[in-house]
């Protein structure tokens, strides 16, 4: 049997609303991932920003987020707190040195996602377990999002919009993957590049969809935590290509 202090800790948090953020780390360098108990957070290659994110313990509205959606009644909520907000049954985080996992309850739906990083390889690997718990059939929607960067954090805070034009689109529908990459600004500039890819099992229904232009997904006046990409009857244009 293990000793006490061979057993990995683990910290266990039973909800979103803390003070201050409580956080995880995961990986090592080059690739690390900071994850909050809402769900906010960021992805880092060395000194570059792969995903979005702004210093703001109040709000904590940037991350990596997976949206879920009952297509029988139409409600909308997310694998973690964040970013739609939805007050869930049931809510737990466990924060252990491998993985970081939410738990939560939908109503009869229980979702458990977790999250773990392959430093050597620059990967992050999320899996999202869906529980139907009640008597009749549920056909569930999941929509992952988050904003590419690929450039430093300090450039993207300074010019955001300006950084966006650089970066380009690609959908290989065949392996479920979505490439990004951001253009050199010049000769001597190596291009970089990042994919992310939907791995489904044989409860797949239907075909697997993207998006890329944030304003078709998330539209006018709106914002990440009612996008008009998951109202009633919507569905992703799969537009790609310089469209950030």
């Amino acid at each position: 049997m293990p000793s006490e202090t061979e057993k990995p800790a683990v910290r266990e948090v039973e909800t979103p609303h803390t003070p201050q953020p409580v956080v995880g780390v995961l990986g090592s360098v080059p690739y690390t991932s900071l994850i909050t108990n809402a769900g906010g957070g960021f992805s880092r290659y060395g000194n570059l920003a792969v995903t979005r994110w702004r210093h703001d313990s109040t709000r904590d509205n940037y991350g990596q987020f997976c949206y879920v959606k009952d297509l029988s009644t139409g409600q909308v909520w997310s694998t973690a707190y964040h970013p739609s907000c939805t007050e869930p049954q049931w809510y737990r985080v466990l924060f252990a040195s491998d993985r970081v996992t939410f738990i939560r309850r939908d109503g009869e739906i229980d979702t458990v996602t977790e999250i773990a990083v392959a430093s050597d390889d620059a990967a992050e690997v999320k899996r999202v377990t869906l529980t139907n718990r009640s008597l009749q059939p549920r056909e569930i929607e999941l929509t992952s999002y988050s904003e590419i960067v690929l450039t430093t954090p300090d450039a993207d805070r300074g010019h955001p919009a300006f950084h966006n034009l650089f970066v380009q689109t690609e959908w290989l529908a065949a392996n479920a993957a979505l490439l990004a990459t951001r253009r050199p600004r010049s000769a001597t500039e190596a291009s970089i590049w990042c994919a992310h890819v939907a791995a489904c099992g044989p409860e797949l229904v239907g075909s697997i969809t993207c998006e890329t232009d944030r304003s078709k997904f998330v539209g006018r006046g709106r914002s990440v935590r009612n996008p008009l990409a998951l109202d009633e009857g919507a569905e992703l244009s799969g537009t790609v290509g310089a469209v950030l």
